[in-house]
């Protein structure tokens, strides 16, 4: 018990201060790093409450693909953080205000947890046969039964979060010719191709 106490806080602790890394961290190329870190870290919390599914799911997708894509992305953009930052006092109010709300978000969950400990475990019912199954058959029987319609909906969300990105940073640079399919299916005869008669001995001008 003491061993893995020891790993909770030393893994939490980790955690805790790499996410707040990522918020004070001037480099952006620097965020990402300690990001990754408070991922694997966060990983190793779930391997130590037996969420092991959980643990490869954070580390093959998040850190994996995610923040590593993330990290290219602004390796390789020249974007002008300084010009970015220059807004920030303007949104300092909307900010704080939603800093508040998710202060006392946390802070309800915490205080009921603390009067109440059994009320966690009674939001959702125990699982028939949890003892027979693997976590990761548990955690599918929860995911795609009481709980699908809240996952088809954060799937819908994700893909209009993806294409409000795309859109956002899509820029079209001129003097770039690009295929258009539609002009291309609407082309006819008359369009396509031009009949010359040209006389003998004389060529095109």
């Amino acid at each position: 018990m003491i061993i893995h106490a020891i790993f909770f806080y030393l893994f939490a602790g980790i955690t805790v201060a790499s996410a707040a890394m990522v918020i004070f961290s001037r480099n952006p190329v620097h965020s990402v790093l300690f990001l990754i870190l408070a991922f694997v870290n966060a990983a190793g919390l779930f391997v130590l409450i037996g969420a092991e599914f959980l643990a490869f799911i954070l580390i093959i997708v998040y850190v994996g693909a995610v923040a590593v894509l993330f990290l290219f992305v602004v390796m390789m953009l020249d974007v002008d953080f300084a010009e970015l930052r220059q807004g920030f006092i303007n949104y300092l109010p909307i900010g704080f205000v939603i800093g508040t709300i998710l202060f006392f978000e946390i802070a309800s969950v915490v205080a009921a947890y603390v009067i109440g400990p059994d009320v966690v475990r009674g939001i959702t019912a125990p699982i028939p046969a949890a003892d027979q199954i693997s976590n990761t058959q548990a955690l599918g029987l929860v995911l795609y039964t009481r709980y699908v319609y809240f996952f088809q909906a954060a799937g819908v969300i994700l893909l209009v979060a993806m294409i409000g990105a795309i859109v956002l940073t899509l820029q079209h640079k001129t003097n770039v010719k690009r295929q258009s399919i539609v002009a291309q299916n609407a082309r006819t005869k008359a369009t396509a191709i031009d009949i010359v008669q040209v006389k003998s001995g004389q060529g095109l001008s």
